[in-house]
């Protein structure tokens, strides 16, 4: 009998309920353009701001990243505990109103961080801790639920990689414009640092609003009842049910490799075209095709994933970035070589970038048919740690390899640090993309066929009284 209703559950899951619209699909993708025109700003250009213009020390500029995103690493943790305890849900739902009440406060931090008051070199750096912290915490605060928030929208597999390939979409665009739009504003004032902070005030303008009109036209599809207070023995279960669920293990590790590959390559890029090729405009190049290329992967991925594992499009991915990029640390000579190159490399990332959050989602699914306990938010936050760890490496490795190399701000360089540059542009991601084939290759437990039998597995159970209905649909 249980084989049976397991069998009709599986049918069941196959053609499971599509319960988002195309305003939905679209609303989702604007707030990640709304995220990154907040977020990149830090990734793309407070490195350079600060060695180039504030006149901080390298190593010193470096290890403000490293510091600032392990604890933005523990907010997460912090916030996602939170969010998955709380006794006050409302109307808006579960995860809608951090996007609303944090989406100001963002804005504002991200202006602070590229103000800096003329003080001492010490009175800098400390002002660059305070606000970038203050910076990441907020972030936390309005990221963690706004991508917890997938398994709530929809549970059916296939739009689950759909709205993860439009949120990549949105991520992408947002960055595109960053990259192309910036530095153009910030050239054009009359100096620097009134040019990088009138640039910043634009994008965290449009940031802004663009949550706001995701919160305004998403929705929790999958309401989540309201919980009475948990203890601390309920807590303490749920971090132990994250360390057995070995999908979520999985890809967190290989996102410590991805996400610092390419957020390390974000940071270096500007050094890149102002050094080795000697031509300022190449970033807004770099962006328009390279980024753009991005699309290409993402309107590709659900079209993959309908014929193969996520897993393998996923190992897919990280091949064509590894290749491109060997070839680009010896052929990237030019600005045409270098954006080719670049826009390879990006097509395969955004194969992995959008199936992160579908994994993500997947792993949620794992973790309650393991444990019996469904904790979005947690899991997310959980990933999410790893990610801010990464971008601590890629904030971090820069700045150290940079003073080792010899760089010195706004001179000729040496070859020395000129191939430090390279190495970091190109080598440190080719390294980390070949390895994570490895790791997702031997490690990842999930196949699309496992996953439907563990979603049927959930629906007897929530059937049969075996787990109390954790979700109800909304009219």
């Amino acid at each position: 009998m249980e084989n049976r209703e397991v069998a009709a559950a599986t049918a069941k899951n196959d053609v499971a309920p599509r319960t988002l619209t195309f305003k939905n699909k679209i609303a989702y993708a604007v707030g990640d353009v709304g995220n990154n025109f907040l977020f990149d700003m830090g990734q793309l250009y407070l490195l350079n701001y600060f060695t180039d213009q504030v006149g901080l020390p390298s190593a010193a500029a470096g290890t403000v990243f490293l510091v600032a995103k392990i604890w933005d690493a523990f907010a997460d943790i912090s916030v996602g505990t939170w969010i998955d305890n709380r006794t006050n849900i409302g109307k808006r739902g579960k995860f809608r109103p951090f996007i609303l009440w944090a989406a100001i406060p963002l804005g504002m931090l991200l202006i602070a961080n590229f103000t800096t008051p003329n003080f001492s070199v010490t009175g800098k750096l400390l002002w660059a801790y305070i606000a970038y912290m203050l910076f990441g915490t907020c972030y936390s605060i309005s990221n963690v639920p706004f991508g917890s928030m997938i398994p709530t929208m929809t549970r059916n597999s296939q739009e689950r990689s759909e709205l993860a390939s439009y949120r990549q979409a949105g991520s992408n665009f947002g960055l595109m414009l960053a990259t192309i739009g910036f530095m153009p504003i910030v050239t054009a004032l009359p100096n620097k640092n009134i040019g990088y902070t009138v640039a910043v005030v634009v994008f965290a303008i449009f940031g802004v609003l663009c949550q706001w009109f995701s919160y305004a036209n998403i929705k929790e599809n999958y309401p989540t009842p309201v919980k009475k207070k948990v203890s601390k023995e309920e807590i303490k279960a749920s971090y132990r049910a994250l360390l057995k669920n070995k999908p979520l293990l999985v890809v967190s590790l290989v996102n410590i490799f991805t996400f610092s590959a390419f957020n390390l390559k974000l940071a270096v890029q500007v050094y890149y075209c102002q050094y080795i090729l000697k031509n300022t405009t190449a970033e807004s190049w770099l962006g328009f095709f390279s980024i753009g290329m991005v699309f290409v992967s993402v309107a590709l991925t659900p079209l993959l994933t309908k014929k193969f594992d996520k897993k393998m499009v996923y190992i897919l991915g990280c091949a064509i970035w590894a290749v491109a990029d060997i070839l680009g640390f010896f052929f990237a000579n030019s600005t045409f070589m270098l954006v080719f190159l670049t826009s390879i490399a990006y097509l395969g990332d955004g194969f992995t970038s959008a199936l992160n959050w579908a994994l993500i989602s997947d792993c949620v699914e794992y973790g309650e048919w393991q444990s019996g306990i469904r904790s979005e938010g947690l899991v997310y936050s959980f990933f999410t740690y790893f990610r801010k760890l990464s971008q601590a490496i890629a904030g971090f490795i820069p700045g150290i390899v940079l003073a080792w190399v010899g760089y010195v701000p706004n001179a000729t360089q040496t070859a020395t640090a000129l191939m430090g540059i390279r190495g970091l542009m190109f080598i440190y991601s080719a390294v980390l993309a070949v390895a994570t084939i490895g790791v997702m290759l031997w490690l990842y437990p999930l196949t699309e066929k496992r996953y439907k039998k563990i979603v049927a597995d959930l629906t007897v159970r929530r059937q049969n009284k075996q787990l109390a209905p954790e979700y109800v649909v909304s009219d």
